[in-house]
């Protein structure tokens, strides 16, 4: 049952079945081993190291599970400190703020209602995935099963519960500055827990006038998915966008920590324009640093952070892979296609709150529409990603890599990486899924004619295209 919730990042599934109250106990069990067992080993013994965060979302299920959670980190001998219902970016605020062993954040984030799991950080927030802790917190938690001891353990560890909602906010706001500016934004919380996190930390802002959409977070229900990747669930944002003639909107995920952005005209903004536009501020306070971006992202990103006199530096996918290569490079900033954006001075980690404090920021400081903004960087033709259904996915990347080796630019830092832009006009990149028999194919040109072209060309190769 436990190797069917713990997958590459974090653990995630149905509940009751396969995620119920046992299995949370258990995981409490092993995470609270895994997090007191690394502070032991870094030879750090102030008291906080015995201190886990324990924090959680809204949905139904987050409650119970998180009660069973802290039952088995406290059966361990750690101490919880519980700070309720948060977004996942107050957990790593917390962690932080306290300097504790690490933390755990309830939620399914972007997942339908029926789902529920758990996002685990060792100290300094730093994530812990797969190949970072998960697979041993997995073997902890197999080996954990109170149902078999006689007498059940007591739980020997404290629990207190806190608020760190005005030092959060502080740390929060510290990345805007309106200039004076009053600006108009429409913010869809899609029932998530951007509806606290908004009202807790931008409420009174002088000049912000927020425009409210699906913020009641206690209902059992999402109006739409809280997956601001797929078009559809943005329509509600960029209709009350125009309606309300606002300078922007956001969608933000289940647990606040992906944020999408539409411009003035309710216009989709690609995370990869949004990271390039805000290179140049964050190079504008910080000459020379680098920045990190996704290795899907468009060529503008690399171009527009070049211009600026920054440092582009390409990373795999994952907020594992994402954080580490800021932290290794003393990066100021990084973005991901995914709708994640990360900052050196929140730790490394990311943060939907501030990614909305810095959009703001820009804008006040440009007296620029948000659309204009954007316009020159979004200068190429993409793709988007497109999946492919194929069994023999190694073998079909190889087929690809010998079909342009000799003629192309190849990478392999992330699936396949084939650029022929300078020669040709083009460049794509092909990941395989970590769970399905899907390659996933980004191709980015010079002009329609030679995407399309392309797309054409390397589709046969790839399997069975997935409609959306």
């Amino acid at each position: 049952m436990l190797g069917k919730v713990f997958k590459a990042y974090d653990v995630r599934a149905t509940y009751p079945n396969p995620l119920n109250e046992q299995t949370a106990w258990k995981i409490g069990y092993g995470a609270a081993r895994y997090l007191l067992e690394q502070a032991q080993a870094s030879g750090d013994t102030d008291p906080m190291m015995r201190h886990i965060i324990v924090g959680r979302d809204m949905r139904p299920s987050s409650p119970s599970l998180a009660n069973a959670l802290m039952e088995g980190i406290r059966t361990y001998g750690a101490h919880v400190i519980d700070v309720g219902m948060v977004d996942t970016p107050f957990t790593y605020f917390a962690i932080n703020y306290l300097d504790c062993a690490g933390g755990i954040m309830v939620t399914a984030s972007h997942n339908p209602i029926d789902y529920n799991g758990f996002k685990i950080s060792g100290r300094q927030a730093f994530p812990i995935g797969q190949s970072t802790g998960l697979d041993e917190i997995s073997k902890f938690a197999a080996m954990a099963d109170f149902e078999k001891v006689s007498p059940p353990p007591v739980p020997t560890g404290r629990v207190e519960e806190r608020d760190f909602w005005a030092g959060y906010r502080e740390h929060v706001l510290s990345f805007l500055n309106l200039n004076g500016r009053s600006l108009k934004v429409v913010v869809d919380a899609s029932n998530g827990m951007a509806g606290t996190m908004i009202k807790k930390v931008f409420k009174g802002v002088p000049g912000l006038e927020i425009i409210e959409l699906h913020f009641r977070n206690n209902t059992g229900k999402f109006s739409h998915d809280p997956n601001p990747l797929i078009a559809a669930n943005l329509a509600d944002v960029r209709q009350k966008v125009l309606a309300e003639k606002a300078n922007l909107g956001v969608c933000f995920d289940g647990d606040a920590d992906r944020g999408i952005f539409v411009d003035d005209k309710a216009e989709i903004i690609g995370c990869d324009h949004l990271t390039a536009m805000l290179a140049g501020h964050f190079l504008k306070a910080n000459p020379g640093a680098g920045i990190v971006y996704d290795l899907r992202s468009s060529r503008a990103v690399e171009e527009e952070i070049r211009s600026a006199g920054g440092k582009p530096i390409q990373s795999r996918v994952g907020h594992v892979f994402m954080k580490q290569v800021l932290r290794d490079n003393n990066a100021v900033f990084g973005g991901e296609l995914s709708g994640h954006f990360y900052f050196r001075d929140n730790f490394n980690a990311d943060s939907g709150a501030i990614i909305f404090a810095q959009v703001l920021s820009v804008l006040a400081s440009s007296r620029k529409k948000l659309g204009d903004l954007i316009k020159p960087i979004a200068r190429y033709c993409q793709s988007g990603e497109i999946n492919f259904m194929n069994e023999e996915k190694d073998l079909a990347l190889r087929a690809l890599e010998e079909h342009f080796e000799g003629a192309a630019e190849i990478s392999h830092l992330d699936g396949l990486t084939i650029d022929c832009f300078r020669k040709e006009g083009w460049w794509c990149n092909v990941r395989q899924s970590n769970t399905e028999p899907v390659l996933r194919l980004n191709l980015e040109a010079r002009n329609e004619v030679i995407r399309d072209r392309m797309i054409n060309e390397i589709s046969p190769m790839l399997g069975h295209r997935v409609a959306h």
